[in-house]
């Protein structure tokens, strides 16, 4: 994985970032897309996406993935979540390492990732906001807003529907509310939906049906945390709380593996807070020069799809890297794709949804959008970038 650079407050380069220096997620040896594949090498799935991360085989396999709880941020709690902590290195309870969640740092994003196996280039949500081709129009692949077909929009078979298919015991165990929303069709799909409201629940329910077949592939999922971090900050009281109830909850279902298994316990992004000034975030809506020529501004405050009118996306680049270039890492869409920002490779039905400018946050700034963005521009914790804070998630494990 290439390293990120080291930033102190107020440090700022004399000229623009060059795109070449931000780190790259480890598509294909470290990456969110590698998890389940790996995880589930031993169950022998027939289509399932390569990886080069390796993981010891299990009959039984569980995924729990905590919204929000990105490795520096646990590793910066040890107070709160000793029990995730414990894992975090080799010890007798298990093994830790950091993993990338994919660019964009967003949960639709690292969702899909997660769910298909495959990076962002490939199953297309490429972030929280992006332009829909067919109609020119911005689409919310969080809420799927505009409406648009789902298998057409994600057409790659979920893991979970490999597994089903090859008689693998598959499941999603979550809250009731996700069962039916578009996002859970494209990337966690296949095998049994199981709604459960409570956090306590949900474990449980997960260890039965992990135990439930001699081949399983469970997945469960929390979001709570990641709830008090947008609206409160990750430096607050209630989301030190929710971190605790996660630590709770990971050892709750970890005491109730049944033989033959694997936990492995991650997340889709971490998080950061950014001050209210205008010099943290600058609020594009009052921003005359960073709005010219722009015909649609999509993805989110720390990781911006910039849209160009015809003809104006040279003029747009220029313009956002002289603004913004010593604290973002401002690149053409080919220079994004080039890089292998969104994987090793991108699909055609892919390319027209990513910006024809990407800016991407290294320092402590936002570009918000307060008037057209009001509720996402009023949060406190932000995240899309692929700075540490934000791009390293946990993978931990626990066997039986």
């Amino acid at each position: 994985m290439a390293q990120p650079l080291t930033v102190g407050p107020g440090s700022h380069d004399p000229a623009p970032l060059d795109p070449r220096t931000a780190p790259v997620p480890s598509y294909g040896s470290g990456s969110l897309s590698d998890l389940i594949p790996a995880a589930a090498a031993g169950l022998a799935l027939p289509g399932m996406p390569a990886t080069g991360l390796e993981l010891a085989p299990a009959d039984r396999v569980c995924v729990f993935l905590v919204d929000g709880m990105g490795w520096e941020l646990l590793r910066a709690h040890p107070d709160e979540a000793p029990f995730l902590t414990s894992l975090m290195h080799t010890s007798m309870n298990g093994t830790g390492r950091p993993m990338t969640a994919g660019f964009p740092s967003t949960t639709a994003t690292s969702l899909a990732s997660v769910g298909t196996g495959l990076p962002p280039g490939s199953h297309g949500l490429a972030g929280y906001t992006v332009r829909d081709p067919a109609t020119g129009r911005l689409m919310n692949q969080l809420r799927w807003q505009p409406w648009t077909d789902p298998h057409v929009w994600q057409p790659h078979p979920t893991v979970f529907q490999l597994a089903d298919a090859a008689g693998v015991a598959a499941c999603q165990v979550s809250a009731p509310t996700f069962q039916h929303t578009p996002l859970t069709k494209v990337a966690l799909s296949g095998g049994a939906f199981h709604g459960r409201l409570t956090g306590d629940e949900r474990m449980d329910l997960a260890a039965d049906r992990l135990g439930a077949a001699d081949r399983t592939l469970v997945y469960t999922y929390y979001s709570e945390l990641d709830s008090m971090g947008h609206r409160y900050g990750v430096d607050s009281d209630a989301w030190r709380g929710q971190l605790m109830m996660v630590d709770r909850l990971a050892q709750r279902l970890a005491e109730q593996l049944p033989p033959r298994s694997a936990l492995y316990i991650t997340a889709d992004h971490g998080m950061i807070d950014i001050p209210f000034d205008p010099d943290s975030r600058i609020d594009y809506d009052d921003d005359w020069e960073l709005g010219a020529g722009v015909a649609l501004l999509g993805g989110e405050a720390r990781a911006r799809h910039v849209y160009a009118v015809p003809g104006a996306a040279a003029d747009v680049f220029t313009v956002w890297s002289e603004v913004l270039g010593e604290q973002m890492w401002v690149a053409t869409r080919e220079d994004a794709v080039d890089l292998g920002w969104f994987g090793p490779r991108v699909d055609a039905r892919v390319l027209g949804r990513i910006g024809d400018v990407i800016a991407v946050a290294r320092d402590d700034i936002a570009v918000i959008a307060s008037r057209t963005e009001p509720g996402e521009s009023s949060m406190v914790g932000l995240h899309g970038s692929m700075v540490p804070g934000e791009q390293l998630v946990p993978l931990l494990e626990v066997r039986s």
